[in-house]
């Protein structure tokens, strides 16, 4: 059982948006801080943004500042990365995972999805 599922990415072109769900069946949602990753060919898993249990406290990685923006809904047991002005560098497969605290660190978490890929065009 597929514990975190993350929506369908897509290919987009550099400065589109896209909105990517996280969709958790895991015990007590709300309970868990919730992540984002991404992960490009040949290079480590990087965190992107974090959000805290009430989504009272977030974090995000310096290249996304100002540009994404997470989000979760615990009634529907979902989170969300909004994307905005995609860049190239963007590029990558976004992963979302469920911790106890949002940390930056992916030891940090437990449960982590499978991935969804997005390539963003020049």
């Amino acid at each position: 059982q597929e514990l975190m599922v993350e929506s369908e990415g897509g290919l987009v072109q550099a400065g589109d948006s896209l909105r990517l769900t996280c969709t958790a069946s895991i015990r007590h949602f709300r309970t868990y801080a919730v992540a984002w990753f991404r992960q490009s060919p040949g290079k480590e898993r990087e965190f992107v943004a974090g959000i805290s249990r009430g989504g009272g406290t977030t974090d995000y990685a310096e290249s996304v500042k100002g540009r994404f923006a997470v989000s979760r809904d615990n009634d529907k047991n979902a989170a969300y990365l909004q994307m905005n002005s995609l860049k190239p560098e963007d590029t990558a497969v976004y992963i979302c995972a469920a911790g106890g605290v949002v940390a930056q660190a992916p030891r940090r978490y437990a449960y982590w999805g499978r991935g969804t890929q997005v390539t963003v065009s020049a």
